[in-house]
Formats: structure tokens, sequence, C-alpha cells
């Protein structure tokens, strides 16, 4: 019965719930407080330029969640592949 149990708990353990929990909440609210940050650090002191270059930063590290989250950097690295391929013919 024992052996039952361990085996019942260990087959259902998955961490589905726990991604989609950290991407519905953890994220946003690291995105929410690097917002403010930025707006308080270099919005108050007029440095718009470089407000401007942390926020490049940031799209580009939300780009990088992106495919990390959806999986979509395997097509996008077969496309990249694909353009150096060498077609038969």
């Amino acid at each position: 019965m024992t052996a039952t149990a361990s085996t019942m708990i260990a087959t259902s353990l998955e961490t589905t719930g726990l991604t989609q929990w950290i991407i519905g909440n953890i994220v946003p609210l690291l995105l929410l407080t690097v917002a403010i940050l930025m707006l308080w650090l270099g919005g108050g002191q007029g440095d718009n330029a470089g407000v401007m270059r942390r926020v490049g930063g940031v799209l580009i590290a939300l780009g990088v969640i992106g495919l990390a989250v959806t999986g979509a950097g395997v097509s996008i690295g077969e496309w990249i592949a694909g353009l150096f391929a060498t077609s038969p013919g």
C-alpha cells in the first residue's frame, strides 16, 4: 500500500501549475516594479534618453521571456537554419 501511494504521488507531480502561476503573477509584478523604478530614477531627473535605453533593454528581455515561454525559439531557429541551407538543384 505504501509503494502504491508513493507511486501515485510521484506520478502526479508536475510543474504546469507552477509555471502558469509564475507567468501570470510574478512576471507582471516584476515588469511593474521595473517600470516604476525606471520612471522614478530616470524620468524625475529629466534623463529621458537614459530611460528609453533602459526601455529598449526591457523590451529585448520581454522578447526573450516570450520565446522561452511559448517555445517559438525552435521555429525561429529552424527558419534561420533554412536561410543558410542549400537547396538541391
